[in-house]
């Protein structure tokens, strides 16, 4: 297939290059600055003696202090030696003296955790050189340049004719995207390397990856066994063969950097040192300290996040300058992003508040319910805290299924999510390489579901552990019989949806529900009454860290992110988000939301299709007539807004809410009836 491009202005080949050349010292600055440790910085993390004299001792020995490192990696070598020793020399002082007196073995062991969590600061505090010498000149020429070179390159397509240009998505090699069995190796490749990585993450807990591998195998095996879908051939979103090389460079660039952010962060220190300033001056300026507010990776990563949305978000605007309702919806995941999730946050920390995006609702947020969370929103002094928590508690109960009867999963999902702002603007190149087949719809409902279970069982887990034993009106025992309750009418709800399409109580998803309950119940009394903090079979740590690196962490942003340029730009919103699989059932069931259709106006362009970001084949609908109540779609109007014919439209209406789901419908008129629709 030939490589074609579009003609590109002086203007916009200077942006381009300034672009390039912000992404080359981007990349470059974590390689040079050089890191020498002091003793002071390296025993100030310990306030017990024990540990300072053995740290000392083994930094002598290992010659820590002598030496300057030329790289991150280099230096966490020399430290994690240095630690080790320590360790070992503070396990010998117990093993031949004892405990000291009073003390357990937990507060004079140095374990490995520690070494853990320590590297970063320890690495970041002992960088010298450029970088930590011009910080804001490094902020300018990476993050400003970039973000000026990307300006210059979209602001000229303000110039062009308004309307949506094709401009060979599919021949572009940044834009046209790998074919079936490409994108699947290199899937599978990705996720094994995540596994592998989790069972060191999980202190060699071999059964994590070996659950999750087995449950993939699983949902795999029913979509091309169970529905009869192997050999038989699947439509494919990209061209013939291995051809969007630059796209895969975006995407290894991407992933490589998910992974130094979540696992990695010592080895960014550079990128850290670079946005402190600005860090620093935010918490400074709100909170009237003289100092104080360093940033950590999170920081970066939020700033990034919202220069990115931004840039981009003018890129949006201009593509879609045609559509009011696109630049709206552009706006408005701007504005949720800088403010709620970016500034918000930043001054209530700098406030002495609990860090809180208002925007961000469970199970989307895993660990609102955490023990940590919650004894945060209960010790804020004030009432700032109890607001946080209700608030939360409103939104999931009250607020997602109001919201989403009333206009569709969109007023989350495309208006106000980051995670969809993100997809929308930085992954709106990449939308038209979502996979349209049959076969990955059904994939995608076996796994978002499962990330939705796997989200309120580790969430029950939770709260059983958060609540207390003995006399209260709740405790961990009548958690477990309510729980046990509402997940057997859940069950029932859903086994009858999966079978029928509807909303209505099943039998046997009720009896499977009370069985697992009542199971669950007996198996948990037990272990409370041996005084075991084990959750059905597990520790209640265990399953939160696993959720987190892997659902979290790992698809969420490895995955989710990384594969834009392979898999097109709403992979985690599609098969992995919890909080869409929430808003689908109940858009799915119980919305007034519809892309209703003109099926005699449509000329079968595709266009819909296309730009579908969701996988959902837009124009099989439209050339019937039929009305599109998808879980999956997010209602971001693109469709539409490329349709040339005016066929699609986004209304909110309750007339046959009950029934829409299950037949195709036309509207028939005759003089005899009048106007009405037919199944």
């Amino acid at each position: 297939m030939p490589v074609k491009s579009t003609k590109k202005s002086i203007l916009q080949y200077l942006g381009l290059g300034l672009f390039v050349l912000a992404l080359l010292i981007f990349t470059a600055m974590l390689g040079l600055d050089n890191y020498r440790f002091t003793e002071a910085g390296l025993i100030s993390p310990f306030p017990d003696e024990l540990h300072r004299s053995s740290l000392q001792a083994a930094a002598e020995q290992t010659g820590l202090l002598e030496r300057s490192y030329g790289s991150t990696f280099a230096a966490e070598k020399a430290l994690k030696q240095t630690f080790y020793a320590a360790k070992a020399s503070v396990e010998q002082y117990y093993n031949t003296n004892g405990l000291p007196e009073g003390k357990q073995l937990w507060e004079v062991e140095l374990p490995a955790w520690q070494f853990k969590d320590q590297r970063t600061p320890w690495i970041q505090q002992a960088a010298t050189g450029p970088v930590t010498d011009n910080p804001w000149l490094f902020f300018l020429l990476t993050l400003g340049l970039g973000s000026l070179g990307g300006l210059l390159y979209i602001l000229p397509k303000f110039a062009a004719r308004p309307g949506i240009k094709h401009d060979h998505v599919y021949h572009n090699p940044l834009t046209r995207g790998l074919d079936l069995s490409w994108r699947a190796l290199f899937l599978t490749l990705t996720t094994l390397g995540i596994l592998a990585y989790g069972f060191w993450y999980m202190d060699d807990q071999l059964i994590w990856p070996l659950v999750t591998g087995l449950l993939g195998l699983v949902i795999i095996g029913l979509v091309l066994f169970a529905h009869h879908s192997f050999g038989r051939d699947v439509r494919d979103a990209g061209p013939e063969g291995l051809s969007a090389y630059l796209g895969i460079l975006a995407g290894t660039y991407f992933i490589a950097f998910y992974v130094l952010l979540y696992w990695a962060s010592q080895h960014v220190v550079g990128w850290v040192t670079m946005v402190s300033p600005l860090s620093e001056g935010i918490y400074q300026f709100f909170s009237g300290k003289d100092s104080g507010g360093q940033a950590s990776q999170w920081f970066l990563y939020g700033l990034m996040y919202c220069l990115i949305m931004v840039v981009m978000g003018v890129r949006m605007i201009s593509k879609y300058r045609h559509n009011k309702y696109q630049i709206i919806r552009t706006i408005s995941v701007l504005f949720f992003q800088l403010a709620f999730a970016f500034m918000i946050p930043e001054i209530l920390v700098a406030l002495n508040k609990p860090w809180y995006d208002f925007k961000n609702i469970w199970p989307l947020d895993y660990d609102f319910f955490f023990d940590w969370s919650i004894k945060g929103f209960l010790d804020n002094p004030g009432s700032l805290g109890l607001f946080m928590l209700g608030w939360g508690i409103f939104l999931i109960i009250v607020g997602v299924p109001l919201m989403v009867h009333l206009v569709g999963k969109r007023w989350y999902c495309s208006w106000v999510c980051g995670c969809g702002g993100l997809a929308e603007t930085m992954g709106d190149p990449w939308r038209q390489l979502s996979d349209k087949s049959l076969r990955a719809w059904k994939i995608e409902r076996y796994l978002i579901h499962g990330v939705l279970i796997f989200a309120i069982l580790m969430t029950a887990a939770t709260l059983y552990a958060f609540l207390p034993t003995g006399d209260y009106l709740f405790n961990r025992t009548s958690f477990l019989i309510l729980f046990s309750l509402l997940l057997a009418g859940a069950m029932g709800l859903a086994v009858r949806a999966y079978r029928k399409d509807k909303f209505q109580i099943s039998g046997l998803g009720i009896t499977l529900g009370l069985v697992f309950g009542v199971a669950m119940i007996g198996l948990n009394l037990y272990n409370l009454g041996t005084g075991s903090e084990t959750y059905l079979f597990s520790n209640v740590g265990a399953v939160q860290k696993w959720y987190g690196f892997l659902i979290g962490a790992g698809f969420a942003g490895v995955v989710g992110t990384g594969f834009y340029p392979l898999m097109g730009n709403r992979v985690w919103c599609r098969f992995g988000c919890p909080l869409a699989a929430y808003l689908g059932l109940v858009q799915r069931f119980q919305s007034r939301f519809r892309i209703t259709t003109n099926g005699s106006q449509c000329i079968s362009c595709g266009n819909c299709s296309t730009y579908c970001e969701m996988g959902i084949d837009v124009r099989h609908y439209a050339q019937r007539g039929q009305d599109i109540v998808r879980a999956s779609c997010v209602g971001c109007g693109v469709c539409a807004a490329v349709c040339p014919r005016g066929v699609l439209r986004l209304e909110n209406s309750s007339e046959d809410i009950g029934t829409r789901t299950q037949t195709e419908r036309v509207i028939h008129i005759s003089e005899e009836s009048g106007v009405s629709l037919l199944g």
